[in-house]
């Protein structure tokens, strides 16, 4: 049995995945946005293309060939909502939005190498956990070329389905490997009974912000939470886990969400963000707050965005819910209502305690779709947190052991 999972490569992991749909690294942060807002996923690749039949400015067009070499085409990175809310919040972008979103979409990319790494079908279990482990976010796979693809006509702005040497591309994460080794969970017997603790896997290592703190200076921690898939923790003065701000929660929203990041607290951006649309009065706040500070770009775009999608989407909304949501994006992400999502007071933050085990933690992280869970204490007090990259760690050490 164990040589049977030993013998597994990405491409049996790529089963059913949908080609990875894709940008060209000179497409505007706007055409960006604009693709973003009418995806059911919440980022796209961003590929990078030397030969003159690829990439062109603007939304993503033409697609590599299949005569061109392959370090012709590479995918360089992804971005999400989230990526534009933190570049919207930088001082400059604050005095013209507008100006700032006809970027490319290179500015977005983090400094950080390594986070989109490509491998070959016949990867194995092991070297792809092993990049994961060195702080690859995505495996970019070749798979077969769908024909279908070939036919999808473009629209304006769309991503497109990269081709390269006769193959489309798709791409693994972090949860799909974990979801893998969950469906063989027996094979590790009994680590997956035995409590995070005593495995040695939370991590102290956490960002936090004091509830009453200005929400500004958690925008390098989001950033940086979002490169390591994580969050930012919001506590109190007792270190009392009162919620996060989610990369993941963010990305349900609209880039609007920026006015709101420069202006409210920590605590106030929680309930600005959580799903269902912001209160009227703190989109008053924002808006009030916006002109003292002299922000007029961000606040003509902050009114005139907000406008527009509540128009757009009040029709679907009233239908639907029987109320108009100022963020057309935040109905259609609903998070989990279950008990672990409710745990902590006030919050959405997906809980759980040291003498949890690990494979509960591993189905809770997967129901809710996160790569992490909040460790705390019967009071609340936050202890720290559990990623997947800590769960494959102690899933490699038994591969290798049963090498």
């Amino acid at each position: 049995m164990a040589v049977t999972l030993l013998a597994h490569g990405v491409s049996d992991l790529c089963l059913g995945k949908p080609a990875l749909r894709s940008l060209s690294v000179t497409t505007t942060i706007a055409d960006a946005l604009e693709v973003l807002r009418n995806s059911d996923d919440n980022s796209v690749s961003i590929w990078g293309c030397k030969h003159k039949a690829g990439f062109g400015s603007g939304a993503a067009t033409a697609t590599a060939t299949a005569d061109d070499d392959d370090d012709d085409c590479r995918c360089i990175g992804k971005i999400s909502i989230v990526d534009v809310i933190c570049y919207l919040c930088k001082e400059e972008s604050l005095k013209s939005p507008s100006a700032a979103l006809n970027a490319p979409v290179s500015v977005l990319l983090p400094e950080i190498s390594g986070l989109v790494m490509h491998v070959e079908p016949s990867c194995s279990l092991l070297e792809a956990i092993d990049f994961i482990l060195k702080g690859a976010q995505n495996l970019v796979v070749p798979i077969k070329t769908r024909l279908s693809s070939r036919k999808k006509q473009h629209q304006k702005p769309s991503a497109t389905a990269t081709i390269h040497g006769g193959r489309e591309f798709c791409w693994l994460t972090q949860e799909d490997v974990i979801r893998f080794l969950l469906s063989s969970i027996g094979l590790f017997s009994p680590i997956p009974a035995l409590s995070i603790e005593s495995l040695g896997i939370i991590s102290p290592d956490v960002t936090t912000i004091d509830y009453h703190s200005p929400a500004s200076a958690a925008v390098p921690a989001i950033a940086r939470s979002l490169a390591d898939q994580t969050s930012v923790a919001v506590v109190d003065s007792d270190g009392t886990l009162i919620g996060e701000i989610s990369p993941y929660t963010l990305a349900c929203c609209d880039e609007t969400v920026a006015g709101a990041l420069t202006t409210l607290s920590a605590g106030d951006l929680m309930a600005y963000i959580d799903c269902g649309g912001p209160p009227e009065d703190l989109v008053r706040v924002v808006t009030a707050r916006l002109k003292e500070r002299n922000l007029n770009g961000m606040l003509d775009y902050f009114t005139t965005s907000l406008s527009s999608t509540t128009l757009s989407s009040s029709s679907s909304d009233e239908e639907s819910t029987g109320r108009v949501s100022p963020l057309g994006r935040s109905l259609r992400h609903s998070r989990s209502m279950s008990y672990s999502a409710r745990m902590v007071r006030r919050a959405e933050a997906i809980v759980c305690h040291p003498k949890s085990s690990l494979v509960a933690v591993m189905i809770q992280a997967i129901a809710h779709r996160v790569n992490y869970v909040w460790v705390i204490e019967e009071d609340c007090s936050l202890v720290g947190i559990v990623t997947f990259s800590d769960m494959l760690r102690v899933f490699r050490e038994h591969l290798e052991a049963m090498a």
